[in-house]
């Protein structure tokens, strides 16, 4: 069965016009400028039907790429996929037989993706990556993989999936606009309402395998920057009680710690 009403939707989300803020270096303007534009093909950039278009479309991708003629069957590959985001991994990490990235693969995926879909793979964000090699790892998803060395015993590696650094600075921005001395005017509980809702989706997507020492960085961030508000509140500067600690009173107000 087709549905019309679902297809025409489809078909609005993709012809809808995209709006980009036109800033010039050095320029101060009071009323930004903006420019109108349409694309020819693909999905609008940061559209927030994108990600389900894509997984709409590259479901198929997925279902050939493990079929008994696909790469997970003769080349014992894994394929991790987000939206339209994917990483085939290799060697230890997946715990498969797969040690190198043959021609054959690369010319399956390539095939796959352009000719049988009919899209196009972006050549500059494709790449080989031995993570084994890298003392930085691989980020993707927002974490970063590494093949770290064991603080404790012998010389030993095992795989940190971590935050990455560019997931923690965006949140430390984040954090600086939320917390801020254009948020004066809301009441402090109110605020910390806002910063834990915020906190704990922070926490749900990256509170897993080794993130303790984001975690305390986040921590950190929160709580200092929470005292300098409190302190702009009012002409007398807010001060800690006597025989108290900025975490117990930050506490009293309702916030949640990572």
């Amino acid at each position: 069965m087709v549905d019309g009403a679902v297809l025409g939707l489809i078909k609005q989300w993709l012809e809808a016009p995209v709006v980009e803020a036109i800033r010039e270096e050095g320029k101060r303007e009071r009323k930004p400028r903006y420019k109108v534009t349409r694309i020819s093909k693909g999905t609008p950039q940061g559209g927030v039907a994108s990600p389900l278009l894509a997984n709409i479309y590259l479901h198929w991708f997925d279902r050939v790429f493990h079929s008994e003629q696909g790469p997970a069957e003769w080349a014992k590959a894994t394929l991790i996929r987000y939206a339209d985001d994917f990483v085939q991994i290799r060697g230890r990490f997946c715990n498969t037989g797969c040690r190198k990235i043959t021609p054959r693969l690369e010319s399956f995926v390539s095939e796959k993706i352009e000719q049988w879909l009919g899209l196009k793979i972006n050549r500059d964000k494709t790449r080989i990556y031995e993570v084994k090699a890298s003392e930085n790892g691989l980020d993707f998803l927002g974490y970063n993989f590494s093949l770290a060395l064991a603080t404790y015993g012998p010389k030993r590696r095992y795989w940190r999936v971590a935050p990455s650094k560019k997931s923690v600075h965006r949140e430390t921005i984040q954090l600086r606009t939320m917390i801020s001395n254009r948020q004066q005017y809301i009441p402090v509980t109110e605020l910390i309402e806002q910063l834990n809702r915020h906190l704990r989706g922070w926490k749900n997507y990256y509170g897993k395998w080794h993130c303790g020492a984001a975690m305390k960085r986040i921590n950190w961030q929160v709580e200092n920057r929470l005292r300098k508000h409190l302190r702009r509140r009012s002409q007398r500067p807010w001060r800690i009680p006597k025989g108290s600690t900025l975490m117990a009173q930050l506490h009293k107000f309702g916030l949640v710690r990572l």
